[in-house]
């Protein structure tokens, strides 16, 4: 596969373990516009590779993710017709990632935040390094949840908690994440690797067809449910996208003070 033509994400191969790494480490690996064209097609090239059969998904530096950059949510906020190209990647990674046979391991090295936090929950083994944290903090800069967040977060924790932390964005650190079956392991941060490396090994020697098969089996319904909500999500998101709360939201970050909503 042609990843050379990749700007913001680079791969690693280790035997049948292809490693894509999220490369904007300076920006906390927050996706620019670039890098949000990119995840939209990327899960479709990582599926059609044809010299690997596990997946790991990282970020590079201190972060896993921190979701979506300011300076491309404020480009979308005052240019409404870049919304289109948005709301196409971002069904195109979501859809991409859980129709991957492939299974996928999110390796957390870092905070995982909104779309970044959603793309390591849609992960078929989620392990964190214990200073890890994870959060969906669209409410808080005014927008929907839209982008896969209300999707994973109640098939994974219930819809009590799931409300709970989509309503109020707070971020959750990977021991207490694993302890309510958020992720499935918390690990030191010295051992992350050799953690990921057991499962990854583990899964490169089980018969290819039936992990996959088994893991698109699983997948159907959460498909199903991803089918039924992304649309509106979307939507909604594009929607609160425009709004003034999210300039406002933006501007009281950058001038670290709290932010005054009018709901329009």
């Amino acid at each position: 596969m042609n990843f050379e033509s990749y700007q913001n994400i680079r791969f690693e191969r280790r035997g049948r373990v292809l490693t894509a790494v999220f490369n904007r480490p300076d920006h906390l690996n927050a996706a620019s516009g670039e890098m949000h064209r990119e995840l939209g097609r990327m899960f479709v090239d990582l599926r059609e590779d044809p010299d690997s059969d596990v997946i790991v998904l990282t970020g590079a530096g201190k972060a896993f993710s921190a979701g979506g950059d300011f300076a491309l949510l404020l480009e979308q906020n005052e240019n409404p017709h870049l919304l289109h190209a948005a709301v196409r990647e971002s069904k195109e990674a979501i859809f991409g990632l859980l129709e991957c046979h492939k299974p996928i391991i999110g390796r957390v090295n870092g905070d995982a935040i909104g779309l970044g936090c959603t793309l390591a929950l849609l992960c078929d083994l989620i392990i964190a390094a214990d200073t890890a944290r994870f959060g969906d903090p669209h409410v808080k800069v005014g927008l929907t949840a839209g982008d896969g967040g209300a999707v994973i977060w109640p098939q994974l924790i219930g819809f009590a908690r799931a409300k709970q932390f989509l309503f109020s964005g707070d971020l959750i650190k990977a021991p207490d994440a694993a302890a309510m079956g958020l992720i499935n392991f918390s690990v030191p941060a010295e051992e992350l690797d050799s953690k990921v490396g057991e499962w990854a090994d583990r899964m490169a020697a089980a018969a290819p067809l039936a992990l996959q098969t088994t893991k698109t089996l699983v997948n159907i319904e959460l498909k199903r449910i991803a089918h039924a909500m992304m649309d509106a999500g979307m939507a909604y998101e594009a929607m609160t996208m425009t709004s003034a709360d999210l300039r406002e939201a933006i501007g009281a970050v950058r001038d670290k003070r709290k932010p005054n909503f009018v709901g329009r």
